[in-house]
């Protein structure tokens, strides 16, 4: 896939490579690159047309032109996007709106450098810091596929609107790149918050992956299809999802399901599944019939918004000591996708072994304050010029480490929440619990089969994930000792596992592996599935 980018390593006379994170064309988003944006429409009304036209609910546009860092693009579609971004903002008489273009809105081969043909352009609304949208993409993009976000400087017929954020846009394109298919059945997981839903219809909260019955009438007004079908393919995804979680891995991407929900634990992010709301991602049905999760919209992450949906807002410490297990204690059938995947041993040791992983790289030694740091450095200039943003100069500055005001809502700074919060997570009697050791793995060719065998200290069970090819989707299989021991393990630790294999093919051996202990798991490598191990055939 062209997002991956590969590393070879070499272990046991074999060559493998770990692929991770994505390849870098001429890039829009790569965050050193502040992009200078300039709109033109002829309408000298255009406020009034695209307030009209958003508050009609459509996605009408007004064609216009825009100059991306230099370049013209004529006939590019231009209209207002957003919810609270836009309608809180408006309300309050800013002039710095959300802006949506489309550049090939009317030239269907016109595209900005790199082939993406949409800009998404964001206020960053209740975000003093102006980080939470770019530092939590940035930190998403190490374990699973997501948007990029970095800034624009936007101007509409020459007048300057400020500093926006610019996130890469959920499309045909993202999904080509993520997936290598782009065909299959997609769905926003934003509920119409004005849909009057059939009475014969049970209740259901929001995009919450709730069995809703066999009418898809039940299930239109929490999801948004941006796919031609896919309504019972969805239907299909709940009731296994919440009537035979045992048959979850035919149908879902476990693993990425996993990492978004610890990032959205870890990061307080509750403005997504986790949260009151419970939206704020996109579902992804490959060619193969599998649904991938991607996470959404992180303008209030690091605790921007304070709502878990199990009742009242949480106070600074709430959020601070916020549990990984928040709706999966209380068995709250209104979140099935965490009540139901948790209370599967294998699923919820690896979901813990997730966070303690992205504690470890971002967290626990403050590598998400440097990186904070770097980018207000950055962007201070821009925003500093800024004269219609949302908040004030010193609240930008503030945000960073302690809490700042966006109007009347104070928002917590990202080291007062995830200077104790990072501690909590450690010190949490499962993330700190011993882990088995994966001391080395390898796999070799014998034509007829794929044979993998691995060595583990304090391993309990293990299993081996794979595919040939870098497209669909993992298997598992379950990894014993040679000898066939009751207890699945030798002496001397070592697990193997074999799988047919096509000698005539020429597709390489993707795989990764996961030990289970009696609390938590163990994964090669750590951040699989988005790495894995390949071995070259």
């Amino acid at each position: 896939m062209s997002r991956y980018w590969s590393a070879t390593l070499f272990f046991i006379g074999l060559s493998f490579s770990l692929l991770t994170a994505q390849e870098k064309v001429e890039d829009i988003y790569q965050l050193d690159n502040i992009l200078e944006v300039k709109i033109y429409l002829e309408e000298e009304n255009w406020e009034e047309v695209l307030d009209s036209l958003k508050q009609q609910g459509n996605d009408e546009r007004l064609v216009g032109k825009a100059v991306v860092n230099g370049k013209t693009y004529e006939e590019v579609g231009v209209r207002y996007k957003g919810n609270s971004s836009y309608y809180s903002v408006r309300k309050s008489g800013y002039s710095k709106l959300p802006f949506n273009i489309k550049f090939d809105h009317i030239k269907d081969d016109q595209e900005l450098p790199g082939g993406y043909g949409t800009l998404k352009l964001s206020n960053v609304f209740r975000d003093p810091s102006f980080l939470r949208e770019v530092l939590a993409y940035e930190i998403a993009n190490r374990y699973m596929f997501a948007p990029r976000a970095n800034f624009a400087k936007v101007y509409v017929n020459d007048e300057y609107l400020g500093l926006y954020n610019n996130t890469e846009s959920v499309d045909k394109m993202f999904l080509k790149e993520s997936f290598d298919d782009n065909d299959g059945v997609f769905f926003k997981c934003d509920p119409n918050w004005h849909a009057d839903m059939p009475a014969f219809c049970p209740k259901g909260d929001k995009s919450s992956l709730m069995y809703l019955g066999e009418d898809t009438l039940c299930y239109q007004g929490y999801y948004e299809i941006k796919s031609d079908t896919g309504w019972t393919d969805l239907v299909t995804l709940t009731a296994i999802l919440n009537k035979k979680v045992e048959d979850i891995e035919s149908v879902l991407d476990i693993d990425q399901t996993l990492w978004m929900l610890a990032f959205n634990n870890v990061l307080v992010n509750l403005d997504s599944y986790n949260g009151k709301f419970c939206h704020n991602y996109y579902l992804y049905r490959d060619e193969e019939g599998m649904f991938h999760p991607i996470v959404w919209d992180m303008n209030l992450s690091f605790g921007g918004f304070r709502y878990d949906g199990l009742g009242s807002p949480l106070s600074n410490t709430d959020m601070q000591r916020m549990s990984p297990f928040m709706h999966y204690k209380t068995k709250n059938p209104n979140r099935p996708l965490i009540t139901n995947l948790l209370a599967q041993d294998l699923y919820r040791k690896m979901y813990v072994a997730h966070i303690k992983t992205i504690v470890n790289d971002f967290f626990a030694d403050s590598t998400y304050l440097k990186r904070g740091k770097e980018i207000q450095e950055l962007i201070a200039p821009y925003v500093e010029a800024d004269s219609n943003k949302l908040y004030e100069t010193e609240a930008f500055y503030q945000n960073l480490n302690e809490t700042a005001k966006a109007d009347k809502s104070s928002i917590i700074g990202l080291e007062e929440l995830m200077g104790p919060r990072t501690q909590y997570l450690l010190n949490h009697p499962l993330v700190r619990s011993e882990a088995p050791i994966i001391v080395s793995q390898e796999a070799t060719d014998y034509k007829d089969f794929i044979g993998v065998n691995a060595q583990f200290e304090g391993a309990e069970k293990a299993w081996l994930m794979y595919r040939f090819g870098n497209d669909g989707n993992f298997k598992r299989v379950e990894m014993r000792d040679d000898g066939g021991n009751a207890d699945g393990m030798q002496e001397d630790g070592i697990w193997g596992a074999t799988v047919d294999a096509d000698k005539d093919s020429k597709k390489d051996f993707e795989y990764y592996i996961i030990a289970e202990g009696a609390k938590v798991a163990s994964l090669s490598p750590e951040r699989a599935s988005y790495e894995f191990h390949e071995l070259k055939r």
